[in-house]
């Protein structure tokens, strides 16, 4: 049993390693700032301060997984925050037009990035270093160096707001109670279900008992996670965008056609197109998928800061890309998971609260930070190196 245990710890150590060094942080912040970490105003906190990373990570993660990155999210957040602004704030626009306006911005802009990279052939470093020049540029033009405010309330809900409060007067948020008990139930679901599905295959499952302890720990994080914010405001709507994204695009890239193509392009681009993968399409859409997620990024960032600045944006897309690598994305693609890009975003998040809470300076951060990336993708290289010898 000792043994069927570790080799399953093994085999499955890039899926569950960095949600290990997620749960062992929050544990040493929560003893070094004596319990202030997970208080719920700081988790509410925490969740929209870097909700907008997060989103971006997700979008990251699928180019990345394409075999490609994207240097211009950054400058198209703060372009687009921009471009909203001016839409809502100096032309009377209503919010929600301005805002499917603005996520066609997105759209239109990750598509010409894409149709260079992929039906043109340039690498797309190039093609996406220009976009962050030409995009960040686009946005002091837009704003003439100043910035644009204020925006209506319903905006600005995008990042601060709350699910509304619920009958009967309680302790707690009721709403947040049954939300979170929905996703527990649809969680241990799933796990079930992927377990099922797994012995029909034919393929190695976790033993029992490491079964039962993965069960256990998914209750006691949600369970855990939902009482914090229930005893606060509720789940924050930035969280519900979140949730949203994570299973839409867990489930294309898990399930989908267009999900395994991806996953094949990023592999080995020459084998996938010899199988008949139209890998140009893949990449295109891809990068307009990208284009899209980092304008909602950049609303959701605007709508926290109620303003579009010039000064947005900037270092999102190094957030990004770190959280892709630190969530078990692979350098030269064809791995990672949605999940792990959120997983990899809170690492990130959790170490600067966490790092400002004791005390810690903006300096020592930056470099406490590169440590942990490149501790990320030095341990995915020692895999790679072990499995191949």
């Amino acid at each position: 049993m000792g043994r069927m245990l570790a080799d399953a710890m093994r085999s499955n150590i890039r899926q569950y390693g960095m949600l290990v060094a997620l749960g062992l942080i929050i544990v040493l912040f929560q003893v070094w700032t004596d319990g202030t970490l997970l208080k719920p105003l700081n988790v509410t906190n925490l969740i929209q301060q870097n909700g907008y990373i997060l989103i971006l990570a997700i979008g990251m993660m699928i180019v990345i997984i394409s075999g490609h990155i994207d240097l211009s999210v950054g400058s198209l957040a703060a372009f687009v925050g921009a471009a909203g602004a001016v839409m809502m704030v100096q032309h009377g626009i209503s919010w929600p037009m301005a805002l499917a306006v603005a996520l066609l911005i997105g759209a239109a802009a990750g598509a010409w990035q894409g149709f260079w990279i992929a039906y043109v052939g340039i690498p797309s470093f190039i093609v996406t270093l220009a976009g962050m020049l030409l995009f960040r540029g686009g946005t002091q033009i837009l704003l003439q160096g100043q910035s644009v405010a204020p925006f209506p309330k319903g905006f600005r809900q995008l990042s601060s707001g709350f699910l509304p409060e619920a009958e009967p007067e309680t302790n707690y948020h009721n709403l947040t109670l049954l939300l979170g008990a929905a996703v527990l139930a649809v969680a241990v679901f799933q796990e079930f279900r992927g377990r099922r599905q797994a012995a029909k295959f034919g393929l190695e499952l976790l033993p029992r008992g490491l079964f039962v302890v993965k069960l256990a720990a998914i209750a006691a994080a949600v369970t855990v996670f939902t009482l914090l914010l229930a005893s606060y405001h509720g789940f924050p709507i930035v969280l519900l965008i979140l949730g949203g994204l994570l299973v839409a695009f867990g489930y294309v890239m898990r399930n989908s056609i267009l999900g395994r193509h991806t996953y094949a392009v990023g592999g080995n681009a020459g084998a996938a197109r010899l199988s008949g993968v139209k890998s140009k399409r893949v990449v295109f859409l891809a990068f307009v998928n990208m284009g899209v997620l980092a304008a909602l990024a950049g609303l959701v960032f605007a709508a926290r800061l109620n303003a579009g600045t010039p000064q947005a944006g900037i270092n999102f897309e190094l957030e990004a890309i770190a959280a892709a690598f630190i969530g078990g994305a692979s350098a030269s693609g064809g791995v990672g998971t949605v999940f792990g890009a959120i997983i990899g975003g809170l690492v990130l998040g959790v170490l600067n609260n966490g790092m400002s809470l004791v005390g810690i300076g903006t300096d020592f951060q930056q470099v406490i930070k590169g440590l942990v990336l490149l501790a990320a993708v030095g341990f995915d290289v020692y895999n790679k190196r072990k499995i191949g010898s």
